[in-house]
């Protein structure tokens, strides 16, 4: 079992990355050290998480002449957010996750979103009724821009995150660089088969966030089903003298899905990454994705005349009105 993907520009991908979504400062330096020094080499980050210069320092103490590790071992992923999809703000918004992340190039740069937010500095500008201002710039321009970025040689590769089979199409009819990757939520609730057969069908590679169904959300809904408290989850875990959290990350590594649990405890971190001595039965990984219920987890929400609605389910490129 390799521990990589293999991405469309020949490179390799670690099956295995530390989500950083959620992780505040004051504990993300720590927790990026601990996975480097338990053997991750693939962090995924974004500008709108908020602690790219903190992940900058621990990168900058292991990372480079006379440290732990080269730059070249160390997969980095980040994020263009939605207030920066004009063509001319594309640039300096990857410039500055460089600055604050200490790097020369990024491994891989996302597109969060296919849809936009009002530009500006004001990463959630809103109406005076806490609507938020959206703009309707055509992805497919931000895509131009992100190829630029490449051929500049800031990024080694592009990719999309919350895209849907539609919009990936869209932007594969006109890029002259192809994304690498989609990364959506993905999870034995939300298996997301069709999806993967789509991206596998256009050699992308598919990585997954909020692998364990993201239990620390702010939107949490009372009566949601427990992903870590599943049965046939628990009846694996036994057999294999595993934790739940273990065989549903071997699941997605086994199908070939990058997977980027967050964490901010050392345990936990190192555990996470336990994942590749181990192969679950055919049956075993067929009886884990038949738990699929299309449930998704991560839609943001807002309060709109007291009922919790979707908050951005209006926009024309808002992705998940599609079945996928």
């Amino acid at each position: 079992m390799n521990d990589f993907a293999v991405l469309n520009t020949g490179r390799k991908m670690p099956l295995l990355g530390l989500g950083t979504w959620k992780s505040e400062p004051g504990k993300v330096k720590q927790a990026v050290v601990w996975a480097l020094e338990a053997g991750y080499r693939h962090i995924d980050c974004a500008a709108i998480y908020g602690n790219e210069v903190e992940i900058g320092e621990a990168l900058q103490d292991t990372l480079g002449p006379g440290k732990a590790l080269r730059r070249e071992d160390v997969f980095i992923t980040s994020k263009l957010w939605n207030t920066r999809h004009h063509p001319e703000d594309v640039e300096p918004a990857l410039l500055k996750t460089l600055k604050d992340l200490k790097l020369e190039y990024l491994d891989l740069y996302l597109i969060h979103w296919p849809y936009a937010f009002q530009r500006g500095d004001d990463p959630f500008p809103k109406k005076e009724d806490g609507t938020l201002l959206y703009d309707e710039i055509d992805y497919k321009l931000t895509w131009a821009a992100m190829e630029k970025l490449v051929e500049k040689g800031h990024v080694r590769s592009i990719g999309l995150s919350n895209f849907n089979s539609r919009q990936i199409d869209d932007i594969l009819s006109v890029a002259s660089i192809k994304p690498t990757v989609l990364q959506v939520e993905g999870h034995p609730y939300l298996a997301q088969v069709e999806l993967l057969a789509h991206c596998r069908d256009r050699g992308l590679v598919m990585t997954a966030y909020s692998p364990l169904g993201s239990p620390d959300r702010a939107w949490k809904h009372p009566d949601e089903p427990v992903l870590l408290e599943e049965p046939v989850i628990a009846a694996l875990a036994e057999k294999y003298k595993k934790s739940p959290a273990q065989i549903i990350l071997r699941w997605q590594t086994q199908r070939g899905v990058v997977t980027i649990p967050k964490s901010v405890t050392q345990s936990r971190i190192k555990e996470n990454i336990q994942v590749f001595d181990f192969t679950l039965e055919a049956e075993e990984m067929k009886s884990i994705t038949a738990l699929n219920k299309g449930w998704r987890y991560i839609v943001p929400m807002i309060q709109v005349d007291g009922e919790r609605v979707p908050r951005d389910a209006g926009h024309p490129h808002y992705p998940f009105n599609d079945p996928y």
